[in-house]
């Protein structure tokens, strides 16, 4: 088969992917904005997750007394 016959398909297969991507990346930003407990809960895992990291440094570091960090978390 020609050159350009591969060319062509190889673009289009990559539009199609392209298009397909934007949409599920729309649909999903639809999604969160009509559901404010998703965007509620997503802020809330965001601020465990930032927490968790808080331990997790704590728990590493030999430097620092353990309960005088856990003290200061609260």
């Amino acid at each position: 088969m020609n050159t350009l016959f591969y060319v062509v398909c190889i673009v289009a297969i990559v539009f199609t992917a392209l298009t397909i991507q934007k949409y599920l990346v729309l649909k999903n930003e639809e999604r969160r904005a009509q559901d404010p407990e998703l965007e509620e809960t997503l802020e809330q895992i965001e601020r465990l997750e930032e927490r968790i990291k808080v331990l997790e440094r704590i728990v590493t570091e030999n430097k620092h007394d353990l309960s005088r960090e856990i003290g200061n978390l609260k």
